[in-house]
């Protein structure tokens, strides 16, 4: 079960997660989750440049690890890049110790603040103990979900989720992975190029830098 535009109220109960950023101007900020990918993360840095876009990746670990050159690659053209666990971790499934272990793991290869739980699952204990390990640790959340994850979709029904919910200060996840290719593919250059003709700007999300306790 999912939602595609994420309600108020869960925003309201989470609140010390970022769910999207407070812009008057009309600026999105598109997020990639899963790669890097062999050939899914540099289509998506293709469509990226064509458009002058900025976005930010929320990267495995053990990703990371096999493809060290596209991580270069999507922080040398201007992106943000994201912890997104070592293993895609449910933190809802896994004891504790496991978890903030997973995430130390992945952030020896990805020193950012930025963190993104793998299905928005974390336990808030979960959350203040890596806070304790990293006190400049960020979550994002999300606004806006394309669904390229769900294989029942079509790439345009994936697109027209985006174009229909997002607006200033929006939070889209998209995903660059096998299961999602087959929709990403044909939904962003969709939404690239609508919100372009639009008048809106594709931004990174700000560095945040790594701390540890």
């Amino acid at each position: 079960m999912y939602v595609v535009k994420m309600p108020w109220m869960v925003r309201k109960w989470y609140n010390e997660f970022y769910w999207k950023l407070p812009e008057k101007e009309k600026v999105i900020y598109l997020t990639f989750d899963d790669g890097p990918h062999p050939f899914a993360t540099p289509f998506v840095l293709e469509q990226l440049k064509k458009y002058g876009a900025k976005a930010s990746f929320f990267c495995v670990g053990n990703n990371v690890r096999l493809y060290p050159e596209l991580t270069k690659q999507i922080r040398e053209e201007g992106h943000c890049l994201g912890n997104h666990t070592m293993h895609h971790m449910n933190g809802w499934k896994v004891r504790d110790e496991e978890y903030i272990a997973d995430v130390i793991a992945a952030a020896e290869l990805l020193p950012t603040g930025w963190f993104r739980p793998p299905y928005g699952r974390i336990r808030q204990r979960q959350f203040r103990q890596l806070k304790q390990v990293f006190p400049s640790l960020q979550v994002m959340m999300w606004d806006v979900l394309s669904a390229d994850f769900d294989q029942s979709l079509t790439g345009e029904v994936c697109s027209q989720n985006v174009i229909r919910h997002a607006g200033p200060g929006s939070v889209v996840v998209f995903h660059d992975s096998t299961r999602a290719w087959e929709r990403l593919e044909i939904a962003l250059p969709k939404v690239l190029e609508h919100f372009s003709k639009e008048g809106y700007v594709f931004r990174a999300l700000p560095d945040v830098e790594l701390v540890n306790q």
